[in-house]
């Protein structure tokens, strides 16, 4: 074992003792970042080149700083994006969201499909959406301003477009025209606060968790949002916690122009997102 494995086993240790959910991993995906090569090849450092500033990384983590904020870099399916303070991070369990989002758009055989995300953050979903339907016209909303600028360095050289506003109002010259609306907002309960890791309530945005006493209060404005800007058989897709399975399908009812609303798991069989169709007039 060379120097830096051995290093890595220590900081794996620290890092358990500290809570950090995934040890191993964030030891891995520091030294890697520290002395610039991938996880696999750590055993190719000599041991002359390591980096005490390796364990300046590991502090940070272990005082519950967001690996993405020390690394400036999250990835998200097939994009590596840039983060930090002032961002939501993308989280996993939001990539069986897009991918279920990407299926759907498929299916509808149109040749442009128009997206809008809305509460983009980071603008990863926009991105992936852009990335994985070639021909897609894709619109993304954020309110924020630093999240926005954040959004800007990543969407920077595709073909999203950015725009600074409100998800509840945003693009009223798309009303009635778009084949796909798509969302991970705000949703936690403020009544939660005290059990949210500390990654998440120390360093993302307030804006981008917390939204109301039951944590629906934005994806009950995002229905009407979706309802105004979807076209009649248009989809939504909206990510929401997992304790909220049974609530946000009942959000989109008949009576309120939708069809077939449902509620999908995540990779780990957690109620994850609901969906709608905009039903036909």
């Amino acid at each position: 074992m060379n120097l830096l494995l051995a290093e890595v086993a220590q900081a794996t240790q620290r890092l358990a003792d500290a809570g950090v959910p995934s040890p191993r991993f964030d030891a891995e995906e520091l030294a890697a970042f520290v002395h610039g090569v991938k996880r696999g090849e750590l055993h190719l450092v000599a041991d002359a080149d390591f980096d005490a500033r390796y364990w300046e990384a590991v502090a940070r983590r272990e005082a519950r700083e967001p690996l993405q904020h020390i690394t400036g870099r999250a990835f998200f399916r097939y994009l590596e994006l840039q983060v930090g303070p002032g961002v939501f991070v993308p989280r996993p369990e939001t990539e069986s969201v897009v991918g279920w989002a990407i299926d759907a758009v498929r299916a509808m055989d149109v040749v442009e499909p128009l997206i809008v995300d809305l509460c983009t953050g980071s603008g990863a979903i926009a991105l992936a959406l852009a990335q994985e339907v070639p021909r897609s016209r894709v619109h993304a909303v954020e309110l924020d301003e630093t999240a926005l600028s954040w959004a800007r360095k990543n969407v920077e050289g595709s073909r999203v477009q950015l725009h600074h506003g409100d998800a509840l109002t945003a693009l009223p010259e798309l009303d009635g025209q778009v084949d796909l609306v798509v969302s991970n907002p705000p949703y936690i309960p403020l009544t939660e606060w005290e059990y949210v890791a500390p990654e998440a309530r120390d360093h993302d945005p307030q804006l981008a968790l917390f939204s109301g006493e039951d944590g629906l209060d934005t994806i009950r404005g995002l229905e009407r949002t979706a309802h105004r800007l979807l076209r009649p058989g248009g989809v939504v897709v909206i990510e929401h916690a997992d304790t909220q399975g049974g609530q946000v399908p009942w959000i989109f009812t008949e009576e309120r122009g939708w069809a077939d609303a449902a509620d999908h798991p995540d990779l780990n069989n957690r109620p994850r997102f609901a969906t709608a169709r905009k039903a036909m007039p």
